[in-house]
């Protein structure tokens, strides 16, 4: 981001001259230009040979592969913003490259998703392809990481979810991926070449949403409620749960606020 000004400057500048040669067909370089942040060292300052805080990729790559170097770098934070370099975390998108690898055990036969991981997959279908468009990459691999918890509370995955699973993962980790799906036998050709999955915006919608109940102001308790639940209905199931019934025990509710979809607060004395 801080080459932004003299970098932009000189390409336009270049191409602009181009252009007034006759060279290239288009008075501007580009029509959209993104610039990510910097990585910045585990200490937070910039990276630099004299701060002693240089991570050379070919070390990362060597101890924890291409895949997961690529795939921590999309993940560290949001594109356009800077971001320190983390160890733990590369080792967590370690883990994560690993869990995917390990579903070949776990593997069933089925050449459709299952009833109780079909919503789990048309939302991160959708939630991927959104993401990648907006160069969201960060907040489409969590999607992928919570995708794969809902997998292993199943304990299984069938052929075509992991077909759909490694189509999703092939643009942040394509090695693996282009492993699992040829020594699965999950599809002809090459991965990268097949079509990307589809999804049924029905299927997207949650049913139910997490909101907080609180107790003056402190949170005692999270509840899933329906999504489309009533003021009344909220405060009825806030106050049926345990934990509320015992602080406002005994005393005095003289207000009720209640935010649709995020909490239930009582103000007691």
């Amino acid at each position: 981001m801080e080459h932004t000004t003299l970098h932009l400057l000189y390409s336009r500048f270049w191409h602009k001259f181009l252009y007034d040669i006759g060279v290239v067909p288009t008075p501007e370089p580009y029509a959209k230009r993104t610039s990510h942040g910097m990585i910045l060292g585990e200490n937070g300052e910039k990276m630099s040979k004299s701060r002693g805080n240089v991570v050379n990729p070919d070390d990362i790559v060597n101890e924890y592969g291409a895949d997961t170097m690529r795939l921590y770098e999309m993940f560290i934070g949001d594109f356009e913003k800077a971001a320190p370099w983390s160890q733990a975390s590369i080792r967590g998108c370690r883990r994560f490259i690993e869990r995917y690898w390990n579903l070949q055990t776990c593997l069933i036969d089925g050449d459709a998703i299952r009833p109780e991981l079909e919503i789990a997959f048309h939302k991160a279908i959708k939630k991927v392809g959104d993401d990648i468009e907006n160069i969201k990459f960060n907040t489409a691999i969590a999607a992928l990481m919570a995708l794969i918890n809902d997998i292993s509370a199943v304990k299984n995955i069938n052929r075509e979810e992991l077909r759909v699973f490694s189509i999703l993962l092939n643009p942040f980790a394509p090695h693996i991926t282009e492993e699992v799906y040829e020594a699965c036998k999950l599809g002809e050709g090459i991965l990268a070449e097949a079509s990307w999955p589809e999804y049924d915006e029905s299927k997207c919608v949650d049913e139910t949403i997490e909101i907080v109940a609180q107790v003056n102001g402190k949170i005692k308790a999270k509840l899933n409620v329906p999504v489309d639940a009533t003021k009344e209905q909220l405060l009825e199931l806030a106050k049926s749960d345990e934990k509320v019934k015992s602080a406002i025990e005994g005393k005095t509710v003289f207000k009720e606020i209640v935010v649709p979809k995020k909490l239930v607060n009582l103000v007691v004395k």
